[in-house]
């Protein structure tokens, strides 16, 4: 099949098939030709692979018009936010993956279901820092603004095992920047908020609720250097399954113990 020429680069259009009709996070084949036929697109090889499929039904189409503006068309119904109400998370992995190829067209695709003019990404690298979505995330769950400053290089590259370990092994950073202690983990941890006066205490330590919570606050820090810092600390990143939404999990637990150690007394 001949190139396309206009809006979009032939290798920007297998791009984008491959993201929709990828196998494991795209949409199937019967949404697919759903999609295509509403958007009066020939489904021209049905019995191929999802994302050739796509392909080929964009390039005929294309040598038919002699436009591509339907491929953008096609985005909006196909990444319409209603279809989306139940699996916030792929639809966001979905996004982020199409933003980067339109990226290099000064486009972006937002939740609001419609696309919206940016400045056109020159290079690779460029259109992925603007497009992740885990970066993304963070934002919109509105963690603490600390968190970014030790995993910020790791979010970049999407990279959820080192992201995850950095910003766990930020705890200790902030603890000993406000005691002066020079300990690690679960020592460092009962150091300074351990003991009948600790150097450091989350409420008044006065009450015995308020104490609890001292304790319960050293055990979840204790439990997090455990189970999160020490095995990736030392495992190999293939032997640790992290996907996306564990990481956004443990950046939420990370980003309540950050609070809570910077506003200690």
């Amino acid at each position: 099949m001949s190139d396309i020429k206009r809006y979009f680069k032939q290798g920007q259009i297998e791009k984008i098939a491959h993201i929709i009709g990828e196998t494991n996070s795209g949409l199937s084949g019967t949404e697919i030709h759903h999609l295509l036929e509403s958007s009066k697109i020939d489904d021209v090889d049905p019995q191929n692979t999802k994302w050739k499929r796509l392909f080929n039904a964009f390039v005929t189409r294309h040598n038919k018009t002699n436009s591509d503006n339907f491929i953008l068309s096609f985005i909006a119904k196909a990444l319409e936010p209603s279809r989306f109400a139940d699996d916030l998370d792929h639809y966001s992995y979905l996004i982020s993956q199409v933003n980067i190829v339109l990226a290099f067209n000064g486009l972006e695709f937002q939740d609001d279901g419609n696309f919206h003019t940016i400045k056109k990404a020159e290079t690779l690298t460029e259109a992925a820092y603007r497009c992740r979505s885990l970066k993304k995330a963070i934002k919109e769950r509105n963690l603490h603004s600390i968190l970014l400053k030790y995993c910020n290089e790791e979010l970049l590259h999407d990279n959820y095992f080192h992201a995850v370990l950095e910003s766990v092994k930020g705890i200790a950073s902030i603890i000993r920047e406000k005691t002066g202690l020079t300990n690690d983990g679960a020592n460092l941890v009962n150091e300074a908020f351990g003991g009948d006066n600790p150097k450091l205490k989350i409420n008044g330590f006065s009450t015995e609720t308020e104490k609890s919570e001292q304790r319960g606050f050293v055990n979840l820090l204790i439990g997090l250097f455990g189970t999160f810092r020490n095995p990736t600390a030392h495992a190999a990143k293939i032997e640790w399954n992290l996907e996306e939404q564990d990481a956004l999990d443990i950046f939420s637990m990370v980003s309540y113990c950050i609070r809570r150690i910077v506003e200690a007394d």
